[in-house]
C-alpha cells in the first residue's frame, strides 16, 4: 500500500485545485498550471524509485 499513497495524493492535489478552480476560489490562471508545478514540486510522486518493483529483476519473493 506504501506505493501507492504518493500518487493518489498528488491525484486528489489536482483534483482539489480544479474543484477549488470551479467555485473561483483559485484563479484560473493559477489552476491552469497547478498539476505541472506539482509534479515538479513531488516527483517522488510520478517518477520510479529503487524500490518500484522491477519485472525484469529475477529475485525471491
Amino acid at each position: 500500500m506504501k506505493q501507492y499513497r504518493a500518487p493518489l495524493l498528488l491525484a486528489f492535489a489536482m483534483i482539489g485545485i480544479a474543484v477549488l478552480s470551479i467555485f473561483e476560489i483559485v484563479p484560473a490562471e493559477v489552476a491552469q498550471y497547478a498539476p505541472f508545478l506539482l509534479l515538479v514540486l513531488f516527483p517522488g510522486a510520478w517518477l520510479r524509485d529503487r524500490n518500484s518493483c522491477n519485472l525484469l529483476k529475477r529475485s525471491r519473493a
